[in-house]
């Protein structure tokens, strides 16, 4: 099975290459980090009280998404998909069986702390370089329509965010050996898009 790991700061489009990847490929399915934050007492209250909660590894349910790669990685089939809600900070299951799956997509913004864990054989790494004050907007749209966010605590989460996804990236650049596609701005996206499905291929 192929995998696909899709990485960069909130509001970088991930999920949006992620679709695109999905439609140009068959047998492919996408894991997003978005779906496995903690949930329960301890996570409600540290989204009400941690700056930037939901960029912090502490939020990321590591265990269960590992489990549920694990699974499909082994079985090339999925029963069900896990669907994150941010205002009620609770996790809903969703069945729907995917099966002959050849592609598995990674994408979110804990992208770089799953490859730590994966092999970099048959692995493909997507770096996402985005603009900030465009990924800025791109956030502050979004968590107003899914998250219920002001404007302004929307923007001082994402500064906080920016800041954590880069220092994290700084520790995990030494490390990096996998086949990588940095994907910029002003990249030609259906190049790109024709290279990514030669390689897994």
């Amino acid at each position: 099975m192929h995998l696909i790991v899709i990485s960069g700061p909130s509001g970088s489009g991930k999920t949006t290459l992620s679709e695109k990847i999905l439609k140009k490929i068959k047998d492919g399915i996408i894991l997003n980090t978005d779906n496995y934050y903690r949930t329960g007492i301890i996570s409600k209250i540290l989204s009400r009280t941690l700056t930037s909660y939901f960029d912090r590894k502490i939020s990321f349910n590591l265990g269960l998404f590992k489990k549920d790669l694990e699974f499909i990685v082994k079985n090339g089939f999925s029963d069900f998909y896990y669907k994150y809600n941010f205002r009620s900070k609770s996790i809903k299951k969703v069945y729907q069986n995917t099966k002959n799956i050849k592609f598995l997509i990674i994408e979110g913004i804990f992208g770089q702390e799953i490859l730590k864990t994966l092999s970099k054989e048959n692995c493909l790494l997507i770096k996402l370089k985005a603009n900030k004050l465009t990924c800025l907007n791109r956030v502050i749209k979004r968590d107003f329509l899914e998250r219920g966010k002001s404007k302004d605590l929307a923007k001082k989460d994402f500064i906080k965010a920016w800041e954590l996804f880069h220092e994290n990236k700084k520790k995990y650049n030494s490390r990096n050996n996998f086949n990588t596609i940095v994907i910029r701005e002003k990249s030609d996206i259906d190049l790109l898009l024709k290279e990514i499905i030669n390689l897994v291929n």
